[in-house]
């Protein structure tokens, strides 16, 4: 599918993860619009899982589900956080990595920071090539633009959740797993975070129009901050 604002490059596909994934998500879903100029129908933000060395098993293959009551493939037990991938031109990944760290505060803390704590919460991206990758040093120009606000580690899979440190993962041995879809453009908890209903409808209008969700079960509720 070709993408508005793309011009003739080939897609990257990278994730982000700073705690809950509600929120990120919505950031993100900004940033395909004001930087691309992505319509609704072309967005790429997805929530979902990744930097867990296990990738669980199903009757469908690999798969990583959020937390339920069945215990199928548990995204925390298989060492995964929560993340949102999009699909953006390499000649804006600099651009994309200043929105990422502009959700943190001034001080390098999480939004969530005081709530949401443990690995499933931690701070990552995912590029290829990992720590090794151009993308690793436009990382941490972007950072130094924004206030260089946090250290970074290169990301071994299962990694720990550390305060003002974002790990570096290599995307071809720790791929992204999409999400639930209603894990998709859902609320954020914090005050300004109930986004309006066309945005909550995206993920029907994508699953409608031919995109698939997983084959999950049903999550719990009662984990981290309102449950997530």
């Amino acid at each position: 599918m070709a993408y508005a604002g793309d011009g003739d490059e080939e897609l990257l596909d990278v994730y982000f993860g700073c705690g809950c994934f509600w929120h990120v998500q919505h950031e993100f879903v900004e940033a395909e619009r004001r930087i691309l100029g992505r319509s609704d129908s072309e967005l790429t933000a997805r929530s979902g899982y990744a930097g867990g060395k296990a990738g669980g098993t199903g009757p469908d293959g690999q798969k990583v589900c959020y937390h339920n009551g069945a215990n199928v493939a548990d995204y925390g037990k298989l060492g995964h956080a929560e993340v949102v991938n999009v699909k953006i031109p390499p000649s804006k990944f600099e651009e994309f990595a200043v929105e990422y760290f502009k959700l943190y505060d001034k001080d390098g803390m999480r939004p969530d920071q005081g709530g949401d704590r443990g690995s499933e919460y931690r701070s990552l991206v995912g590029v290829p090539g990992g720590k090794d990758s151009i993308y690793a040093k436009l990382i941490v120009k972007a950072s130094i633009a924004t206030g260089d606000k946090l250290d970074f580690a290169a990301g071994k899979g299962d990694d720990k959740d550390v305060p003002k440190v974002s790990f570096i993962m290599d995307t071809n041995s720790f791929p992204f797993f999409k999400g639930e879809k209603y894990h998709q453009f859902h609320d954020g908890f914090n005050f300004g975070e109930n986004y309006p209903g066309s945005y909550n409808d995206l993920g029907g209008k994508f699953e409608k129009n031919g995109e698939s969700f997983g084959s999950c079960p049903n999550g719990l509720v009662g984990l981290g901050i309102g449950g997530l």
